[in-house]
C-alpha cells in the first residue's frame, strides 16, 4: 500500500481478514475489501513512500489470537483462556530513551529542563527515526492497524491510528483503546493521532539526539509517535496518555493519571497514588461503580475515562485479593511476561523469573460493575494516597486547596530499598502529578487547574496514608487495609466531613478526631511511636524531602500577583 504526499488511491487500499503468511491458506481465495479513508496521512515528500504488502484491519480478539499463536514465538493460550506473550528484552517503559520533537511551537508550550520527563530531538532526527521504523514495517509481509478511539466524553473523544508489527499489539491496543462499533469504524475517516510501532527493531544509536538502540519519538506537529527498538506494549499506552497531557488543557480539560469510580448516588471521587499505594485497589470497590482505574479527564461535562481497558499488574495476584482482576484475565485478555506450567497452561503470579512487572490487559467491561459508558458527573471527593514508609504521614487527613495543589504537585510516596546487610532504609520518591513520566506541560499549570475545578465544583481533598504506622518500616506495621477501606468508606459516605479536627505539627495537617472502625489512637501518628524522639526526627527528615523536591517548582509563577505560588509554598512544611 503506497503512501504519498497525497490520499491514498482507494482501490489501492488493501485489508485482509486472514493470514496471508500462513502456509496452509490459499491467498487466491481471500476476499479484499475497501476500507474508506484508509491510511491517508500526509508525509514529507522527500520520505520513501511506504509500501505495506497487507494490512490486517481492525481484527477480532479470535483473529489476532490466530495469528499470534502461529507466527509469534512465545505466544500461548494460558488456562484461563488469555493470550500469554513476552515482550523481549524489554519489560518495563523507558523513560530515558522516551523523546519529544522541540520546535517553535513546543518550545513554548512544554515544560522542558529540570525535572522535566520531556526530553528534546530535532526534527530531522525524528524522521531518520520515522523513515526506520517504516522500512522495516513495509519489509513485513502484513502489518496489524487498529482504528480506534481515546476519551469516553463524546465531545472531547479523539482518532487514533495504531499502526504495529505484531498481533500481540494489535490484541493489547484493542483492549486498551475504546472499540468503535462497525457503523463508527466504516465513519472513521483520518485519525487525529498515528503510532508506527517497529517493535524490537532498533534504531540507529548513532542518531542525532538517541543514546540507545531503543527511542520512543512525539512529533506533536506531526501528530504522530515513532516506536522502536522495544516491545513493552505500555509504551503505546502512556504514549497516547502523554498526548492527552498535551491536547485536553488546551481546551480547559484536566488530564489526571487517576483511578475513578462513582457511588449508586453519583458521588464521585478520583484516587491518585503512585506503585504500591494502593489506587487499584481502593478504587475498585464492588460496592461502588468503576469508570476507569488509571487515566481521566475532568471537563465542564464531568469526568471521563480515556482508556476502553484496564492494565493491571500481575505480581502475586490472588482470587482472594484482586477476585475482579482475576476473574478479567480469560479470552481476549493480554498477559505480558508471566510464567505457567508447560503442561495445564495454568498461570504462576508469584514467579517473577522475566520480571516484576507482569501485566495483563483487559477490557474495562470485563469488570462486573463498570459504568459503560466510561463517564460520570464531577467529583465530590478528590483522595491522594501515600505509601509513607517513614511511618509519621497520618492515616487521613483533610486538605484546604493550597495544601491540596501542594500535595498534587509533590506526588509523593515512599518505597522501601533493597536490602543490604541487613540494612532497611524508606526511600522517598516524588513524581508530580502523580505521573511526571507522562507531563506535558509545568506540573503547576495542571494543579492549577485541579483547584479551579475542585473549587467550583465543591470537591473536598483527602490525603491518605497506606503506609506505615507505629515506627518506619522495620519497626512499625502496615497500616491495615480495613482500616484504610473504613476510612474510604467514610470519606464517600460525607461522615468524615461532620467530625472534629486538630492540625498536626510540621506538616499543618487537619486530623479528624474520630472514624468509625478505626482505632482512634492510629490517627494522630505521634500515639502510636513508643519513641518520640524518633519520630520528631523522622517527621523532619521528611519533611525536608519535601522541601527540597518542592525546590524545582519553587520558581515558576502562576496566579495573579503570585499570590498563588505563595498560597502553594505556604501549604508545605514549616519548621
Amino acid at each position: 500500500m503506497a503512501i504519498g504526499e497525497t490520499k491514498v488511491a482507494q482501490e489501492e487500499c488493501k485489508v485482509v481478514k486472514k493470514d496471508p503468511a500462513s502456509n496452509k491458506t490459499n491467498t487466491d481465495n481471500l476476499k479484499f475489501t475497501h476500507v474508506p479513508n484508509c491510511f491517508a496521512p500526509t508525509i514529507c515528500a522527500t520520505d520513501n513512500a511506504a509500501k505495506f504488502m497487507k494490512v490486517l484491519h481492525n481484527l477480532t480478539p479470535a483473529e489476532l489470537y490466530e495469528q499470534a499463536l502461529q507466527h509469534e514465538k512465545g505466544s500461548f493460550i494460558t488456562s484461563s483462556g488469555a493470550l500469554a506473550t513476552l515482550s523481549g528484552a524489554k519489560t518495563g517503559r523507558c523513560p530515558k530513551d522516551k523523546r519529544v520533537v522541540k520546535d517553535e511551537s513546543t518550545e513554548q508550550e512544554l515544560w522542558w529542563g529540570n525535572g522535566s520527563p520531556n526530553i528534546e530531538m530535532d526534527e530531522q532526527s525524528f524522521m531518520v527515526n520515522r523513515e526506520t521504523a517504516m522500512n522495516y514495517l513495509n519489509s513485513l509481509d502484513k502489518v496489524f492497524v487498529n482504528d480506534q478511539f481515546i476519551n469516553w466524553d463524546p465531545e472531547n473523544i479523539i482518532k487514533v491510528r495504531i499502526v504495529s508489527a505484531k498481533a500481540y499489539h494489535s490484541l493489547f491496543m484493542h483492549n486498551m483503546c475504546i472499540r468503535p462499533t462497525a457503523e463508527e469504524l466504516e465513519n472513521f475517516g483520518s485519525p487525529e493521532f498515528t503510532i508506527y510501532n517497529a517493535g524490537q527493531f532498533p534504531c540507529n544509536r548513532y542518531t542525532h539526539c538517541m543514546t540507545s538502540s531503543t527511542s520512543i519519538n512525539i512529533n506533536l506537529a506531526r501528530k504522530e509517535m515513532v516506536i522502536l527498538g522495544t516491545m513493552y506494549a505500555g509504551e503505546m499506552k502512556k504514549g497516547l496518555f502523554s498526548l492527552m497531557h498535551y491536547l485536553m488543557p488546551k481546551r480547559h480539560i484536566l488530564s489526571l493519571h487517576s483511578g475513578c469510580n462513582m457511588g449508586k448516588d453519583g458521588d464521585v471521587a478520583l484516587f491518585f497514588g503512585l506503585s504500591g499505594t494502593g489506587k487499584t485497589t481502593l478504587s475498585t470497590d464492588q460496592n461502588r461503580y468503576l469508570i476507569g482505574d488509571d487515566e481521566h479527564c475532568w471537563s465542564d461535562n464531568g469526568v471521563s475515562n480515556i482508556e476502553g481497558g484496564c492494565y493491571a499488574k500481575c505480581i502475586d495476584l490472588s482470587q482472594e485479593k484482586e477476585r475482579g482482576i482475576w476473574n478479567a484475565i480469560k479470552f481476549g485478555s493480554v498477559l505480558e511476561n508471566v510464567a505457567f506450567d508447560e503442561h495445564t497452561r495454568v498461570v504462576d503470579y508469584s514467579d517473577n523469573s522475566i520480571t516484576e512487572n507482569t501485566r495483563a490487559a483487559y477490557p474495562i467491561e470485563y469488570i462486573p460493575n463498570a459504568k459503560i459508558p466510561c463517564v460520570g458527573p464531577h467529583p465530590k471527593n478528590v483522595i491522594l494516597l501515600a505509601c509513607d514508609a517513614f511511618g509519621v504521614l497520618p492515616p487521613v487527613s483533610k486538605l484546604n486547596l493550597a495544601q491540596t495543589m501542594y500535595h498534587f504537585i509533590s506526588g509523593y510516596t515512599a518505597l522501601v530499598a533493597g536490602t543490604e546487610e541487613g540494612v532497611k532504609e524508606p526511600k522517598a520518591t516524588f513524581s508530580a502529578c502523580f505521573g511526571a513520566a507522562f507531563l506535558m506541560l509545568h506540573p503547576t499549570k495542571y494543579a492549577a487547574m485541579l483547584a479551579e475545578k475542585m473549587q467550583k465544583h465543591g470537591a473536598t481533598a483527602w490525603l491518605v496514608n497506606t503506609g506505615w504506622s507505629g515506627g518506619s518500616y522495620g519497626t512499625g506495621k502496615r497500616i491495615k487495609l480495613s482500616y484504610t477501606r473504613k476510612i474510604i468508606d467514610a470519606i464517600h459516605s460525607g461522615s468524615l466531613l461532620n467530625t472534629n479536627y486538630k492540625k498536626t505539627e510540621v506538616f499543618g495537617l487537619e486530623i479528624p478526631s474520630e472514624i468509625g472502625g478505626v482505632p482512634s489512637e492510629i490517627l494522630d501518628p505521634v500515639n502510636t511511636w513508643s519513641d518520640k524522639k524518633a519520630y520528631h526526627e523522622t517527621l523532619l527528615k521528611l519533611a525536608g524531602l519535601f522541601k527540597t523536591n518542592f525546590e524545582t517548582f519553587a520558581n515558576y509563577k502562576i496566579g495573579k500577583d503570585n499570590k498563588l505560588t505563595e498560597d502553594i509554598l505556604a501549604a508545605g512544611p514549616n519548621f
